[in-house]
């Protein structure tokens, strides 16, 4: 190998967050790193989930931030141990950008957007020597083990020292993300799990009038409450969307994964609305039950409870008719309402995927154990997490991790 660290050349394929956080680990120790991305440019699924309020971490205690990593959370426990949520603050600041921490524990940018952020970090990426070859979609190796690229220009063939692959997972598929890279890894032998929706939205099956009367309507302080097939009940509290074709939105999201897992498991999964959470279940029997004289039950639980709109309409979808003529049953769909959901949206549509590079398919450099020198990181391996600062989080945690093994497999690592 080179004495140098600038002699060795590293390809790093793909320039998300993981990619990038992995070129500024490998420039900053002399080495020469070319980042190629399918894209115009750099950044573009960073940039478009910084439009809506760019959230970067999450404040919250570290047991409760690990936990949101399910299943993975040993694996993330060790890739956060060297970029957890406060050394994420402090490399924000080093680019010269403030943060806050919100009412809900999320950490923003003080501007609230991603693009200074991500001019900053491009142009200290630059200083440090890094090269971008933009619209260079790789298409796996050649016999010899050169990486392929499909590029404006034909096809090319290149080599390097080390590489990192950085390709995201299946969502978001017109940004780059388009999951096309597990096959290539399957044939190569490389353990992966199949890519599934996560952090998405669920189909209902509602009826054409309560689609058409309340598609794009809120449903605002709701508690959801639901049983993962292993028996564990959970309750929180916030607020999703109704859609032409079923639910999304941050509450729904919050509890995607194990929706989804039991849809996997039984075909259909129900969750239960709490839709009046701020009320007792006594304070609501006694409104429910309270004579209402000539007026209709519509008007009676309006005046009432203030039952209206969206949440009245969801009552009707939901209940049996022999509901609205039992007051106790009526009573008790209010404080919880069996919503059943019957799919996932597809992949496309969702803010993340699970599945992907198993970590037990690598070293704890993050290596493919079975092709030497090829490493991963980012939304392409194995984890998942709820969106709140987590999803960007692991990524450049694992990102950071990969250049260190990257410099530790080319034997410059300090220390």
């Amino acid at each position: 190998m080179p004495s140098s660290p600038s002699l060795f050349h590293v390809a790093i394929v793909g320039g998300g967050p993981a990619g990038l956080m992995a070129a500024e680990v490998l420039s900053s120790a002399g080495v020469q790193v070319t980042v190629y991305d399918v894209m115009p440019s750099v950044g573009r699924k960073f940039l478009l989930a910084g439009v809506g309020g760019m959230n970067i971490t999450h404040s919250e205690p570290r047991a409760d931030f690990l936990g949101r990593y399910r299943e993975r959370e040993a694996e993330m426990t060790a890739l956060l141990a060297g970029f957890d949520a406060d050394r994420l603050r402090d490399w924000v600041h080093g680019l010269g950008v403030e943060t806050f921490v919100g009412s809900s524990g999320k950490v923003f940018p003080r501007e609230m957007k991603a693009a200074p952020l991500l001019r900053a970090w491009l142009a200290r990426l630059r200083g440090a020597g890094v090269q971008f070859r933009v619209r260079h979609r790789w298409l796996g190796w050649d016999a010899q083990g050169a990486l392929r690229f499909a590029t404006p220009d034909g096809d090319l063939l290149v080599r390097h020292d080390a590489v990192l692959l950085a390709l995201g997972g299946g969502s978001w598929k017109r940004l780059g993300s388009d999951g096309s890279w597990l096959p290539v890894l399957a044939e190569r032998g490389v353990d992966v799990r199949p890519l599934l929706p996560a952090n998405c939205g669920f189909d209902c099956n509602w009826s054409a009038h309560f689609a058409d009367k309340y598609a794009g309507q809120p449903l605002k302080s709701v508690t959801l409450e639901f049983t993962d097939p292993a028996g564990n009940t959970v309750r929180k509290t916030g607020e999703c969307v109704i859609s032409s074709y079923g639910v999304e939105g941050n509450l729904i999201y919050a509890f995607s994964a194990p929706i989804r897992d039991s849809l996997l498991a039984n075909g259909s999964a129900t969750v239960y609305l709490d839709l009046l959470p701020q009320k007792s279940a006594e304070q609501v029997a006694a409104e429910v039950m309270h004579p209402r004289g000539s007026r209709s039950l519509s008007s009676h639980l309006q005046s009432r409870l203030n039952l209206k709109g969206v949440r009245a309409g969801l009552l009707r979808e939901c209940l049996s008719k022999e509901a609205f003529n039992d007051m106790a049953s009526l009573a008790a769909g209010i404080k919880r309402l069996p919503l059943t959901v019957h799919a996932t949206r597809p992949i496309d549509e969702a803010i993340s995927t699970a599945g992907g590079v198993r970590f037990e398919a690598m070293d704890g450099r993050l290596m493919l154990k079975t092709l030497p020198g090829v490493f991963c990181a980012g939304e392409m391996l194995d984890w998942e997490a709820p969106t709140g600062g987590y999803l960007l989080t692991a990524c450049l945690a694992s990102g950071r991790a990969a250049g260190l093994g990257m410099l530790d497999w080319l034997e410059l690592r300090e220390g």
